[in-house]
């Protein structure tokens, strides 16, 4: 069974920016498909963006293309998430997470079976 873990939220200025990692413990991840998803209470859980297990694919939702960057490092067994030009909107707990299956779905909440426990990113205006 994995773990995932996510660091690296907190609070930050609107323009500003903020790097997520996740890291996986107790089994590898370099199989895997990965994922970050945002949601606001009240709201339902987002994607954010998704890399494919060998780092050589990745997707972003239309709202953070151009801005947002997601890698991994299989070595490490990490993923990040580069934030840049953050905005208020981007406000949100941000969670990691892990699956596979057809690469078309890779916005689906679905398609992932694992969940890191979210960690909180703030943006101010």
């Amino acid at each position: 069974q994995v773990l995932l873990v996510e660091s690296g939220g907190g609070l930050v200025q609107a323009g500003g920016s903020l790097r997520l990692a996740c890291t996986a413990s107790g089994r590898t991840i370099s199989s895997s498909r990965m994922a970050w998803f945002r949601q606001v209470p009240g709201n339902e859980r987002e994607v954010v963006a998704a890399i494919s297990w060998s780092g050589g694919v990745t997707y972003y939702g239309d709202y953070v293309k151009g801005r947002f960057t997601i890698s991994r490092d299989n070595a490490k067994n990490t993923m990040y998430l580069q934030m840049n030009n953050l905005n208020p909107e981007d406000t949100a707990v941000y969670y990691c997470a892990a699956g596979g299956g057809a690469a078309h779905l890779w916005a689906r909440i679905t398609s992932y079976d694992t969940w890191g426990q979210g960690t909180q990113v703030t943006v101010s205006s």
